[in-house]
């Protein structure tokens, strides 16, 4: 499997450069492992990718790699070394030790608009940041925004850049790519999209934060769509009551259907919810971790999803879409 990419390293036993200490996740061809290296003894997380899950998708890989090689952000997961070996690629990570971004307000006793504006605004920076450079990450949902500690002081880390894709001399991209349920109306039309894409993940994850719910779900998967499509969402009472309007508005500017009308993250960054002083400081903890336990497991909308041919049922539903699709993550 031929790999051109600059940044790779050769080895042929990564425990030669790491002492490894314990698994910290798995999937389908990857494990995440917590390591030592030998020299400096720093601690770090390393993805090790069985070349096996690779084929096919080596230039989907090196892209990854180009993309995080490219990017020295606070709130974004840092990539050190990348390591070939003759079963496995090897991702050197940054450690994050805070879990995720559900779990933390779950356990947490207090939690307030003021608290949901800070953790968007962390957001918003990060990825405004990835917008400047060209690139577009296309994934942003929950499961990949970590905490990089335990502590309460701790800031959010965007991760996993599988699916990222850098716009290039503003070329608008095309190919079907996401989550379910997080996944931009223009991207489910088959038509040429942008940046914008991910201010409406965001827009979906601040709904969430706000009220611990979705505001698109239907468990079958071509009506969820169907109602992306619409961009129809409501503030159901009683759980919104207590919520500013300007969380709404805010809200809103980043669900708008037209994603030339949709607030860009800079923009997002202007509104007062974000720099103003309209985030209330009422808790809202028992209201959204309620509904974050009832709705955790659909909002991560079943990790082995496969929507390739649900997105080509979409397709059908509009004029003139696009053949070559990609699955829509899980």
């Amino acid at each position: 499997m031929p790999l051109g990419n600059k940044w790779i390293k050769k080895t042929e036993d990564i425990s030669s450069l790491y002492i490894i200490k314990d698994k910290l996740g798995a999937g389908a061809f990857s494990e995440v492992m917590l390591a030592e290296d030998r020299i400096s003894k720093e601690m770090v997380a390393i993805k090790c990718i069985a070349k096996t899950g690779l084929r096919g998708k080596e230039t989907a890989f090196e892209n990854e790699i180009a993309v995080l090689k490219k990017i020295k952000h606070e709130n974004i997961v840092s990539l050190g070394d990348v390591y070939d070996s003759p079963s496995h690629l090897y991702l050197v990570m940054g450690l994050v030790t805070g879990g995720e971004l559900f779990d933390r307000i779950i356990e947490r006793g207090f939690y307030t608009e003021k608290d949901a504006s800070n953790l968007i605004s962390q957001i918003l920076k990060a990825v405004n940041y990835l917008h400047g450079l060209g690139v577009v990450h296309r994934d942003l949902k929950p499961e990949n925004l970590l905490y990089d500690t335990p502590f309460d002081d701790s800031k959010i880390i965007i991760s996993d850049f599988g699916l990222s894709k850098m716009e290039g001399d503003g070329q608008m991209l095309s190919t079907a790519c996401g989550t379910p349920g997080y996944v931009a109306p223009e991207v489910l039309e088959q038509k040429a999209y942008g940046k914008a894409v991910d201010c409406w993940s965001i827009g979906i994850i601040s709904y969430i934060l706000l009220c611990g719910y979705p505001p698109f779900y239907d468990e079958n998967d071509s009506e969820l769509f169907k109602q992306i499509l619409k961009a129809e969402f409501e503030f159901d009472s009683p759980y919104w009551d207590d919520i500013s309007e300007s969380a709404k508005d805010f809200i809103r500017h980043l669900l708008e259907r037209d994603p030339e009308k949709r607030h860009s993250c800079q923009q997002a960054l202007e509104h007062p919810w974000i720099v103003g002083d309209t985030a209330l400081d009422k808790n809202i903890h028992k209201s959204v971790s309620e509904q974050m336990k009832k709705n955790i497991a659909k909002m991560q909308w079943r990790r082995a999803f496969n929507a390739t041919a649900v997105v080509r049922h979409m397709c059908k539903l509009q004029a003139g879409g696009a053949d070559e699709t990609e699955p829509l993550s899980a």
